[in-house]
């Protein structure tokens, strides 16, 4: 009789697992944990060097996590999601208990190292967060589990709570879902935008005061100690690239953000104010505003560089770091030996890592091309636009359609190609790199490139 009661209890655990794992899927918010909680003598597991859902840490190791929602039940309607009350999906709810042990015996198994846990709203923001907080107390206090643990935080949540939340886990993230106060009022009218920042804010003023705190008492406990970050939905509204990548940048000079998400938008029902079931994934716009979002992080690059209210589009053909170069033929071309540390992050081919090793390479020499190829720089692209000793590369012909065959992607090329069109030899202009009598308009790029055409 035991193990026939035993049989059912794990068969409706898996059962909300496949329920509640499948339904958080579509958030992107996580990422390697950046946190140094260590391991102790009386508790297992540690977040040195984790990350988490398939990421690679600094040493190597590909790291997995529970990703999973306490309860995908929801009292809010937002219009995007497959979680939302008047959605007819299959309902299921974990007790703390049940989710704390289901982290345990899968963390014994070797199955994951970390959890990533965010939950739909039940009876109210307040009582969400308290569960959440008492499921992760119990990994913590009870079950000495001392891994990596990111939380969403809950908006509408009391500060209290939040802070409750931030001193037990190592990363929190606040979605902000749409870029715009008008499509959050249309879409998810149950959120607000203050409902949202003032989270980010109270958490960016723990993590200072924490700091703080911890510079005169060795021995404080660490408040949200790998940061926070947010995702934002792509594709689901009219919102344009230039306003998704100039919210980035505010948000991370504001809140001190370690990442902002994006997350290309799959229809989940017929709305009135969403794109059709039909419509695939803007997964190439994804593509570039995380790119873009790399060039405002590591490269000294502001949204306003890369796109304004004229052009609010990223190019479909070219990556925004090699568009810039493209559209700003009066900054090149740089000479290697000469050039300041920030202008040589803008050549394309040329990263953070290999700009570093130039400024200290031509420290003891002048460099050359067979130089710069042994210090790891990507040639094929950055030749059109350094100088070594004054001379460009060797043979080197500064044509148009080389020039572009080059900065474009090898799968861009090919698609092109495949389909038929060829690349002008012309004046170089964005997004005019095709022959006139093709008539190629941005819809036919696009489509060509996401493989619609």
């Amino acid at each position: 009789m035991f193990d026939f009661y035993f049989g059912v209890i794990i068969t409706e655990l898996l059962e909300k697992l496949k329920i509640l794992g499948d339904s958080a899927k579509y958030d992107a918010a996580c990422t390697s944990s950046g946190s140094d909680r260590g391991g102790t003598a009386d508790g297992i597991g540690n977040a040195v060097s984790c990350g988490i859902c398939h990421s690679f840490a600094a040493d190597g190791r590909c790291i997995s996590l529970l990703k999973v929602l306490m309860t995908n039940y929801c009292i809010f309607d937002c219009k995007y999601c497959i979680n939302r009350k008047s959605n007819d999906v299959e309902r299921a709810r974990f007790e703390p208990r049940e989710l704390a042990e289901l982290v345990i015996n899968f963390y014994k198994r070797n199955y994951i190292e970390g959890l990533f846990l965010s939950s739909g709203i039940i009876k109210n923001p307040d009582y969400t967060c308290e569960q959440m907080i008492e499921a992760i107390s119990l990994l913590r206090f009870e079950y000495k589990f001392n891994g990596y643990i990111h939380a969403k935080a809950i908006p509408g949540a009391d500060p209290l709570l939040i802070e409750r939340l931030g001193f037990l886990v190592d990363r929190m993230s606040v979605n902000i879902e749409l870029p715009s106060q008008e499509s959050l009022a249309k879409l998810a009218p149950d959120k607000s935008k203050r409902n949202i920042l003032l989270p980010m804010h109270n958490i960016k003023t723990g993590i200072e005061q924490n700091h703080t705190e911890i510079v005169k008492y060795k021995a404080a406990p660490k408040f949200v100690p790998a940061g926070q970050s947010t995702q934002m939905i792509i594709g689901a509204t009219p919102d344009s690239d230039f306003q998704i990548i100039r919210l980035s940048e505010a948000l991370y000079k504001k809140f001190s953000l370690k990442r902002v998400f994006y997350s290309a938008y799959v229809p989940v029902g017929d709305e009135k104010y969403l794109p059709s079931k039909d419509t695939k994934p803007p997964l190439l716009r994804e593509h570039r505003l995380y790119q873009a979002d790399w060039l405002l992080r590591f490269y000294g690059f502001e949204a306003g560089e890369l796109l304004d209210e004229k052009h609010s589009s990223f190019n479909p053909l070219l990556d925004p770091k090699c568009n810039w170069a493209v559209d700003h033929p009066e900054f090149f071309p740089v000479e290697v030996n000469k050039a300041s540390y920030e202008m040589l992050l803008r050549v394309p081919g040329i990263g953070v890592n290999s700009a570093k090793r130039i400024m200290m390479a031509r420290r003891s020499a002048s460099l050359d091309f067979k130089d710069l190829k042994k210090l790891g720089i990507v040639l094929k692209r950055a030749q059109y636009f350094i100088t070594c000793k004054g001379k460009r590369a060797e043979g080197l012909k500064v044509t148009n359609s080389a020039v572009m065959r080059e900065l474009m992607s090898a799968s861009v090329v090919k698609k092109l190609d495949e389909s038929g069109m060829t690349l002008s030899s012309g004046k170089m202009e964005q997004l005019s790199f095709f022959d006139a009598e093709q008539n190629i308009s941005m819809e036919d790029m696009q489509k060509c490139l996401t493989g619609q055409l």
